[in-house]
C-alpha cells in the first residue's frame, strides 16, 4: 500500500479478490449442497405421503369389503338351519317346502350380493385351506383324498375363508 493516499496496490487487490472469490465459491457450493439435500428430503417426504395415501386407500377398501363379516358370520347357523329344514322336508312339493326354499334362496342372494359364497365340495379334491376333514372312509368310487360327504357347508367372504366345510374324505 502507498502510505500517502491509502490506495491499495494492485497485486494485493487481486489476491484479496481471489480470496473473496474462493470464499464465495465455497459458500455457493455449500448452498448448492443444502438445496440438493432439501430437494432430496422433499422427494422422500412426498414419496412417504404417497405411500401413506395408498396404504390408507387399501385399508379403507379392506374395511369396506369385510365390514359385514360379523353379520354374515352370525347368519351361518341360520343357513345351516334352513339347509337342515329343507333336507327334513323331503322332496315332495308342498307350500311349506316351497316357502322355505324361496326364503333360503333370497337370503343366499342377499348374502351373495355382499360377497358371501358357499363351499360345497362334494366330489372335489380335499383342500385343507378350505375344508376340515372330520373323518376318512374307504370308497371304491372316489379317488383318494376326495370329498365324499359334507356335514356342514363352508363359506367364503370375498375369497377369504369365513368357515371351512366339515367333510368326510376318501382314504387311499
Amino acid at each position: 500500500m502507498h502510505a500517502d493516499n491509502d490506495i491499495p496496490d494492485i497485486p494485493e487487490t487481486t489476491a484479496a479478490a481471489a480470496d473473496a472469490q474462493q470464499q464465495l465459491l465455497g459458500d455457493l457450493e455449500q448452498l448448492k449442497a443444502a438445496v440438493a439435500q432439501m430437494q432430496e428430503e422433499r422427494l422422500r417426504e412426498r414419496a412417504e405421503l404417497d405411500n401413506q395415501r395408498k396404504r390408507l386407500a387399501r385399508d379403507v377398501e379392506q374395511a369396506r369389503k369385510f365390514a359385514n363379516e360379523r353379520l354374515l358370520g352370525d347368519l351361518l347357523p341360520v343357513f345351516d338351519s334352513l339347509d337342515a329344514g329343507l333336507a327334513a322336508a323331503g322332496t315332495e312339493p308342498n307350500p311349506l317346502r316351497e316357502g322355505l326354499e324361496l326364503t333360503f334362496k333370497q337370503l343366499l342372494k342377499v348374502a351373495g350380493d355382499n360377497g358371501l359364497q358357499r363351499v360345497d365340495p362334494v366330489g372335489q379334491a380335499f383342500d385343507p385351506d378350505r375344508h376340515q376333514a372330520i373323518s376318512r372312509t374307504d370308497s371304491a368310487e372316489h379317488a383318494p383324498d376326495t370329498v365324499v360327504q359334507v356335514f356342514q357347508k363352508g363359506y367364503l367372504l370375498n375369497d377369504r375363508l369365513l368357515r371351512p366345510a366339515l367333510v368326510v374324505v376318501s382314504g387311499s
